[in-house]
C-alpha cells in the first residue's frame, strides 16, 4: 500500500452492484422536489447512527467504512441510469433535472468517521456526512445499506470471539448466506470481527483471509467398502519409494480395537475406505467427519487408525470435526481417546490433536459448553453467524440535523426516536485504569474536553441523569475522511481493522461485554448541547389547547 490515501484507495477493488441505483426511489423524487424546490445550492448535514444495540448487548463494531468511500468517490449517474430514471419518473419532470443529475458527483462532500473497526454505542453519529442537500440526501439509502450489515455481522463475530475466547472460529456460512454478496460480506466482516477463517474459497481470494476446510459426509458415504480404496499406496514424507499405506491402517485399527476392547465389526469400513483414501489424498492435511455413523464405535477408531498410519509415514494428522450429537461429552471421549494413544504409544503429539464442532452452534451454545466443560479446540459456524438470527438487522438511520447552518429537529412521542440537532463532536473519555467510561456529544463550536478537567455529562432526555467525569484521556472519535474529493487518511487493511476491533474491546469493561444482563454504556451530551437540544424540542413541539 502507497504512502498517500488517496493512492492507496484507487487500488482497491469496488462491488459493481454499489453504485447510485442502489437506492430507494423517494431518494430520487425528493431530490427532484428540493431542485424544484429551488434548494439546489442548499448545504445540508446529516448524522449516520443507531439507536440501540443488536444482540441484547451493550456494545456495537462500527464497520462498512471502507465500503462507503469507494461508492462516494465512484458516485455518479451513468447515461443508462438517465435513460432509466427518465422511464419511472413522471413524464413531466423536466430534462433539465435530469441534466442536473447527471452532473452531480460527491466531491463537495465532506465525510467525516469513526475509524472502522471501533466500538461505538446508540445515538453518537458513525458518520457525519456535509454538502449539498441533494447530493447527500441521495447517499442516505446506499451508506446505510453499506453500514448496516457490515455493523451487524462484525458485532455477531465479536460476541462470537468473546464467547470462544481463545479457541479457533472459522465461519463457514456461505450456503446459508442471503445471496452471493451477503455469503462475501459475512466472511470479510465475520474475519473483521475475530474470526479465524472462513470456507468461502472467493473471500479468501478477495479479502486474503485464510481458506479451511474438510470433507462432507457425502465423501464418506460414497465408500462402502475396503476394496473400493483403489490408490493404496502413499509415500513416506521424507521421500523414498511409495509404500503400502492401506495395510498400516488396518494393522492399526486391529490393534487400536483390540486395545479399547471394541468388536471390529461395529466399525464402518465404507467409513474406514474413505477415511484411508482422503488421507492417501492429503496426507499434510487429514481431518476427517467422524459422526457419519457413530463417533463412539467407528468414527473415532477409523481416525485413529488412519492417523497412527500417517504418523509412521512421517507425516502429522491434524484432527476430526463433530458435526451432531453430544458436542461436550463427544469431545471429552476423543481427546480421552487421543491420551491414551498418546501414552500407550508413546506419541505425543496425537494428545492434542484438533477437535472441531459445528452442527448449527450459536453465541449461546459456546457459553453452554463452556459451562459444561468441553475439550473443543475450534467452532465452525454458519448459520446464526452469516444470518445474524438472534437479530437480523442492525437498525441504523440517517437524520439530517442542520440545513443552511440552521438546526433541524425531529420529534416522536417515542423519545428514543428524537433526533439530537446541530453539528455534533464526539469524544470517549478514559478513566484511571484505561477503560472508556463515558462518549460526550457536544456542539462543534464548543471547545474540547481536557484531561483532567471536570467535564459535566448529561443524559439527553433525562434531567436528573448527570454526572461529573475528569478524564485522563480524551479520544476524538469523528475523523475527517472524504473531502474536496479526495480520501483524506490512509484507509487500513483488513488485518489492521481486526486489530481495531480487538484492541477497542479492551478499553470495555467485562461487565459491559458480557452476554448476560451486560452493563449499559453512558453515551451523554454536554450541558451546552442539553441546553441547546431542549430549547429546540420546546420551540418546535406544537402547544396543546385544552377545552
Amino acid at each position: 500500500m502507497n504512502n498517500s490515501a488517496e493512492s492507496s484507495y484507487i487500488g482497491l477493488e469496488q462491488n459493481g452492484i454499489v453504485q447510485p441505483l442502489l437506492t430507494d426511489l423517494y431518494q430520487i423524487t425528493m431530490a427532484y422536489a428540493y431542485w424544484k424546490s429551488g434548494k439546489s445550492n442548499a448545504t445540508a448535514v446529516f448524522d449516520l447512527y443507531f439507536r440501540k444495540n443488536p444482540f441484547h448487548g451493550e456494545f456495537t463494531i462500527f464497520a462498512g467504512l471502507e465500503e462507503c468511500l469507494k461508492f462516494i468517490q465512484k458516485f455518479h449517474y451513468s447515461e443508462t441510469d438517465i435513460q432509466y430514471l427518465r422511464t419511472v419518473l413522471p413524464i413531466s419532470i423536466e430534462n433539465e433535472f435530469f441534466e442536473y443529475l447527471q452532473s452531480l458527483t460527491a466531491d463537495e462532500v465532506s465525510l467525516f468517521a469513526v475509524h472502522e473497526g471501533t466500538v461505538v454505542f446508540p445515538r453518537e453519529p458513525l458518520i457525519r456526512v456535509e454538502g449539498p442537500l441533494i447530493v447527500v440526501q441521495i447517499l442516505e439509502t446506499t451508506l446505510l445499506n453499506l453500514v448496516n450489515y457490515a455493523s451487524l455481522m462484525s458485532t455477531n463475530a465479536a460476541r462470537f470471539r468473546l464467547a470462544a475466547g481463545k479457541l479457533k472460529l472459522y465461519e463457514f456460512g456461505l450456503r446459508r448466506a442471503q445471496g452471493p454478496d451477503g455469503g462475501l460480506s459475512a466472511s470479510k466482516y465475520s474475519y473483521i470481527g475475530g474470526f479465524d477463517g472462513t470456507s468461502n474459497v472467493l473471500a479468501g481470494k478477495l479479502y486474503n483471509i485464510p481458506v479451511k476446510g474438510t470433507h462432507a459426509h457425502s465423501y464418506v458415504t460414497s465408500f462402502c467398502c475396503l476394496p473400493e480404496v483403489t490408490v493404496t499406496q502413499l509415500q513416506p514424507k521424507a521421500g523414498g519409494e511409495k509404500r503400502e499405506f492401506l495395510q498400516y491402517a488396518m494393522k492399526w485399527r486391529e490393534k487400536l480395537m483390540s486395545s479399547f476392547q471394541v468388536p471390529t465389526s461395529q466399525a464402518s469400513d465404507g467409513e474406514f475406505a474413505a477415511f484411508i483414501s482422503f488421507a492417501i489424498a492429503f496426507p499434510d492435511m487429514f481431518m476427517a467427519l467422524v459422526d457419519t455413523y457413530d463417533v463412539v464405535k467407528s468414527g473415532l477408531f477409523n481416525f485413529c487408525s488412519v492417523a497412527l498410519a500417517l504418523h509412521d509415514f512421517g507425516y502429522s494428522p491434524i484432527g476430526i470435526r463433530l458435526d451432531s450429537g453430544d458436542l461436550a461429552y463427544l469431545s471429552n471421549v476423543a481427546r480421552n481417546h487421543f491420551r491414551k494413544i498418546a501414552d500407550i504409544y508413546q506419541i505425543p503429539s496425537f494428545e492434542n490433536l484438533v477437535i472441531m464442532a459445528s452442527n448449527d452452534i450459536n453465541e449461546e451454545t459456546i457459553l453452554s459448553l463452556n459451562e459444561q466443560g468441553h475439550s473443543i479446540d475450534a467452532f465452525g459456524i454458519g448459520t446464526h453467524l452469516v444470518t445474524c438470527q438472534k437479530q437480523p438487522a442492525l437498525g441504523g438511520v440517517f437524520k439530517m440535523v442542520e440545513i443552511d447552518g440552521q438546526p433541524r429537529i425531529k420529534l416522536s412521542h417515542d423519545v428514543e426516536k428524537v433526533t439530537i440537532p446541530g453539528k455534533k463532536e464526539t469524544f470517549r473519555l478514559y478513566g484511571g485504569e484505561g477503560y472508556a467510561l463515558i462518549d460526550i456529544l457536544q456542539r462543534t463550536v464548543e471547545d474540547s474536553p481536557c484531561v483532567d478537567h471536570k467535564v459535566l455529562c448529561r443524559h439527553p432526555f433525562q434531567e436528573s441523569k448527570r454526572a461529573y467525569v475528569s478524564p485522563v484521556r480524551v479520544e476524538k472519535l469523528l475523523v475527517l475522511y472524504w473531502n474536496k474529493g479526495k480520501i483524506c487518511q490512509k484507509l487500513p487493511n483488513m488485518q489492521e481493522v481486526r486489530d481495531r476491533v480487538k484492541n477497542s474491546l479492551k478499553i470495555l469493561r467485562s461487565d459491559i461485554k458480557r452476554s448476560l444482563n451486560p452493563t449499559p454504556y453512558k453515551v451523554a451530551v454536554s450541558d451546552n448541547l442539553y441546553t441547546f437540544l431542549h430549547d429546540l424540542w420546546l420551540e418546535n413541539a406544537p402547544i396543546g389547547e385544552l377545552s
